[in-house]
């Protein structure tokens, strides 16, 4: 008998048989229309259809309670299944909000019924999992937060109106005051609207601070004035001025619903303040303002640790984060999962024992874009993950650099929120001079092979 036939045979674990769930249903979501099916033995019509309108989706959630059903997969199209999920959740039932993607039925099969019915089998067999959504607390943040980015975008679109119109009429003030939004900007243009045609009057209300000389805005300001432009020019100034209340508006309203979240900080002491953002980085221009409170500060303590110590997190990174993800991350069992969530680590594409693609898969997710961008801002950075970017840079490419920086990014996001440890640079200070050591035992090496020795520059001094 070989060895082989005498080996004993290895005994997989076999996969157990999902058993179906008899109170779970599938929900597919349109527009103006939504199929709903739900198992056999449950009701004898077992797809039925409603209209989207407040009274239908009520009337879907007691059908839904007579048949017994205590769990609900629905796919998320658009912003269409909103209300149908917060409809089902107030009524008691475990929604399953479901990434399209996973969802592929038989080709051949697609009508809503079927989709419907598919849903509601995959849902029973356990197949499907549920994407991740914040608490209602955190959505209503989130959708503030996604309000105001849309607000400001509209208000810099009136703001390239505005310098369209003065380059139409020949007035280069744009183009030696950085920023025609700023106090001398706008006190400048207020005047030209109000009839002031004089450059040397109009260089008197810029600020001392400007860094382009009298002479240099005096001649901006010479131009050929027209009154169609300056009728354009008015009401681009007034709706950006506009869009500037709006988002006063919006920013006091955030700060109202963050009031209400509890704090993650340890109680202080009787007698003793609460602790506060020692960040010493300043807010761009486009930041909240809260009227009451630090906006840093605010943020250390709904996290429960200080995000601003981290070299490449910005406040409003940490704003949309907040956003987005919100300060409890116990969804996630693991950092792994929650960088896998974002799209940030590498795929694992094996058939018959071959890497057939490890590239990060596609997610449309604006908190994996801030940790990007994070990543992005570190190439002039001086701290330890600037040094690690570049590295990667050198290593990978640009564009791989950044997806592995944002993922170191995501790791220390995420141990920092769940154990609210402050950041520390020391021990990343110590991983430095471990990769040190290791450098300089590698060229150590090679100078040996090629006959060399490495003398140390004091010892050649």
């Amino acid at each position: 008998m070989s060895a082989a036939a005498r080996r004993p045979r290895k005994t997989g674990t076999t996969a157990a048989v999902p058993v179906p769930n008899c109170h779970a249903a599938g929900i597919d979501v349109g527009a103006t229309e939504i199929f709903v099916a739900v198992p056999e033995d449950s009701d004898p019509r077992i797809v039925r259809s409603f209209h989207t309108f407040t009274t239908d989706l009520i009337a879907l959630a007691d059908w839904l309670k007579q048949s017994g059903i205590q769990t609900v997969a629905l796919e998320s199209t658009g912003v269409y299944w909103i209300p149908l999920f917060q409809i089902l959740e107030t009524r008691g039932f475990k929604v399953c909000l479901v990434n399209a993607r996973h969802l592929h039925n038989v080709p051949g099969r697609k009508t809503d019924v079927c989709d419907s019915q598919w849903l509601q089998y995959l849902h029973a067999c356990g197949l499907l999992h549920a994407s991740f959504r914040p608490s209602e607390q955190v959505c209503a943040v989130r959708s503030l937060l996604r309000h105001r980015e849309n607000l400001v975008r509209h208000a810099a679109s009136h703001v390239q109106e505005m310098q369209k119109s003065l380059t139409q009429m020949n007035l280069q003030l744009h183009n030696v005051i950085s920023d025609i939004t700023g106090k001398s900007g706008l006190a400048i243009l207020d005047h030209i609207l109000a009839g002031e045609r004089d450059p040397e009057e109009l260089a008197a209300y810029c600020d001392i601070r400007i860094k382009a000389t009298k002479e240099t805005i005096v001649k901006s300001l010479v131009g050929d004035y027209r009154c169609e432009h300056l009728f354009t020019l008015r009401q681009a100034l007034g709706a950006y001025r506009q869009y500037q209340q709006f988002i006063a508006e919006c920013d006091a309203e955030i700060e109202k619903l963050l009031s209400q979240f509890d704090s993650r900080l340890d109680p202080p002491a009787p007698g003793e303040p609460l602790p506060k953002s020692t960040s010493d980085k300043k807010a761009r221009g486009n930041c909240l303002k809260f009227q009451n409170a630090d906006m840093n500060s605010e943020f250390y303590r709904l996290f429960g640790t200080d995000l601003t110590l981290v070299p490449a997190f910005g406040t409003l990174t940490i704003c949309t984060l907040f956003g987005e993800i919100g300060p409890d991350l116990s969804a996630f069992q693991s950092e792994k999962d929650f960088t896998s969530w974002l799209g940030l680590c590498p795929g694992n594409k094996i058939t018959g024992g071959k890497v057939i693609s490890s590239k990060t898969k596609h997610v449309t997710s604006r908190a994996a874009r801030a940790f990007r961008m994070a990543a992005q801002s570190l190439w002039h950075s001086h701290s330890f993950l600037g040094d690690y970017h570049r590295r990667m840079c050198a290593r990978l490419g640009k564009t791989e650099a950044v997806t592995a920086t944002a993922h170191k990014l995501a790791r220390i996001f995420y141990h920092l929120v769940t154990t609210r440890e402050q950041y520390d640079e020391s021990i990343f200070a110590r991983e430095q001079a471990k990769m040190q050591e290791r450098k300089e035992r590698r060229l150590r090496r090679e100078a040996d092979r090629m006959g060399f020795n490495l003398v140390p520059r004091a010892e050649v001094t």
